[in-house]
């Protein structure tokens, strides 16, 4: 519908992108923190005004992730198929790469970790979660015959093997640099596809556009 609305003149690419982008927000805000409200207190997650705010923003940079790499994808593919297996992929390798089924460092470094890891979205997603979920906690063990007590922060990076060099809301910030990545190279690709149909377009004649419609 995109490429017969732009073929027709109705707007550009960048009106298209600010407007699909803007008028998804109000919608997933909703799917955002209206059910991580109710996960949040089902669940018992760390309590905090400042706690849930962070856990449903990233629900609702995840959604809003997931729409932009339909966007890159559908950009690239025409076929609606080709397009939700393409999609479908590069999810399950990021939920594969993110260090929640295997520890980041059990992860095969060659390729799994250098580069899917450090690029996984849900990689930060995840260690945003948990350092929101665990930081400023303690617990008491009583392991070994005596009782001690135990930082969260020690369990996020002894257990988890979470990145402790910087703070949840550089996660955070990292998520939404790749949501505006993804818009990025959803212009790029569709500017450099338009270019290319209109080279097509010139050297076979304009009645090959029109009856491609």
């Amino acid at each position: 519908m995109f490429k017969r609305e732009r073929l027709n003149g109705h707007y550009g690419i960048t009106a298209f992108l600010v407007g699909s982008t803007f008028s998804a927000v109000p919608y997933t805000l909703l799917v955002s923190f209206i059910p991580g409200a109710i996960v949040n207190y089902l669940s018992g997650l760390h309590k905090g005004l400042d706690n849930f705010v962070y856990f449903a923003s990233v629900l609702f940079a995840t959604v809003m992730w997931v729409e932009s790499l339909m966007m890159v994808v559908g950009s690239i593919f025409s076929n609606f198929v080709m397009g939700v297996i393409t999609a479908g992929g590069v999810e399950g390798l990021m939920i594969l790469t993110s260090g929640f089924y295997r520890l980041p460092n059990d992860l095969p470094k060659p390729l799994w970790k250098y580069p899917f890891y450090h690029v996984s979205f849900l990689n930060y997603a995840l260690q945003g979660l948990l350092k929101n979920e665990f930081e400023g906690l303690m617990f008491f063990s009583d392991e070994d015959g005596g009782a001690r007590s135990v930082g969260g922060r020690d369990i996020l990076s002894e257990t988890w093997q979470v990145q402790m060099g910087h703070s949840k809301w550089v996660d955070l910030a990292i998520m939404f640099g790749m949501i505006v990545l993804n818009k990025v190279l959803f212009f790029v690709i569709t500017k450099c596809k338009e270019k290319l149909e209109h080279v097509h377009v010139g050297t076979n004649g304009p009645q090959a556009n029109i009856n491609e419609l």
